[in-house]
């Protein structure tokens, strides 16, 4: 039997159509064996690796309450507190440890005192997730054995390499793509600024496309924000979509 590996991006909110695609395989019957997720793709994957259905995921999605005042962070450099959201996804890992999952699972974090990416794959799962996902000056850096961590997709939003020497075949979900603006929105240096940073994070995502076999970015995601939660199902429908479209088209799957 094949190993078929799945990347998924990170991009917020823009996460929903990663489980949109998850719809897409179960209804081809395709389960990839590996997952090498970052961000948002890393708690959609960390869910997915341990055989949570894709409807459990999308509720999930739904109803955590990420600004809640309960996790306000109070003498912490951040918004809000990471580690608060430490029982949500407790729920669903009851014994913390990559260990217990049905897929193997690769997540990325960036250590902000070394600038270093950090790749998980064994040992306690929850707080790698967490920190994965922490997106800085939003969220507190995550510690980990006496190091800290915030959000994967800083270094790497595109985590194709440690699937590279497991897998057979991989698919790539890219969820960030860049918004479609004119030179009108750059009004202020700050945006030109925040463009330029976007530009350069797309570029180093894409240039990594030809090690998949298949990628999935589905046209329109950029017109959401990525705090954008009340679109949660317009953007889960699109990445279905867009899944459903790439695997009628393909014959590698």
């Amino acid at each position: 039997m094949a190993n078929i590996g799945l990347v998924l991006s990170g991009g917020g909110a823009r996460g929903a159509a990663h489980i949109g695609a998850l719809k897409a395989f179960e209804e081809y019957g395709l389960s990839p064996t590996h997952v090498a997720g970052t961000s948002v793709g890393a708690i959609v994957g960390a869910l997915y690796a341990a055989g949570v259905h894709w409807s459990e995921i999308l509720k999930f999605f739904k109803t955590v309450s990420i600004f809640h005042t309960k996790r306000f962070a109070f003498n912490k450099p951040g918004f809000l507190d990471s580690e608060k959201f430490y029982d949500d996804l407790r729920v669903f890992f009851p014994r913390d440890n990559f260990d217990v999952l049905e897929k193997t699972l690769f997540i990325t974090a960036t250590n902000v005192i070394t600038g270093e990416l950090k790749t998980f794959g064994k040992g306690q799962l929850i707080k790698p997730v967490i920190a994965s996902a922490s997106f800085p000056g939003v969220f507190t850096p995550t510690e980990i054995n006496g190091s800290y961590y915030i959000d994967g997709g800083i270094l790497n939003n595109f985590p194709v390499e440690p699937l590279k020497k497991h897998c057979d075949k991989i698919i790539g979900i890219y969820i960030n793509a860049l918004k479609k603006i004119s030179v009108k929105d750059l009004r202020h240096s700050y945006t030109v600024a925040d463009r330029a940073l976007k530009i350069r994070a797309a570029s180093e995502s894409i240039v990594k496309f030809p090690e998949c076999d298949l990628v999935i970015a589905p046209k329109d995601l950029g017109a959401y924000a990525i705090f954008g939660l009340s679109k949660m199902d317009a953007i889960f429908e699109l990445g279905y979509a867009a899944t459903i479209n790439a695997l009628a088209e393909t014959e590698k799957f």
